[in-house]
């Protein structure tokens, strides 16, 4: 018997689930400390200053005044910054 049979498997992380967000709650898990209304305004700064993250999401038809997140738009979110 080898070492690697004796051993517990680790758990896998949990994956957030790909989705709709709405803008607050998503940047709400980006910035669980703060106020909604200055979570959302953190997100989309970083959005803003990440140049091939705001492509993307331009190409995906985001406007600046959508409530939500896709999922694909979430996806593309989660392939530039990470995950929260």
């Amino acid at each position: 018997m080898n070492n690697n049979s004796r051993r517990n498997p680790q758990p896998e992380p949990q994956r957030m689930a790909i989705r709709t967000y709405g803008k607050s709650e998503l940047a709400m898990l980006y910035f669980p400390d703060s106020q909604p209304h200055t979570a959302v305004n953190h997100l989309m700064a970083w959005i803003r200053r990440c140049k091939p993250l705001s492509e993307e999401l331009k190409s995906q038809h985001y406007v600046r005044t959508a409530k939500c997140f896709t999922p694909r738009q979430v996806e593309t979110i989660l392939k530039h910054l990470g995950e929260p």
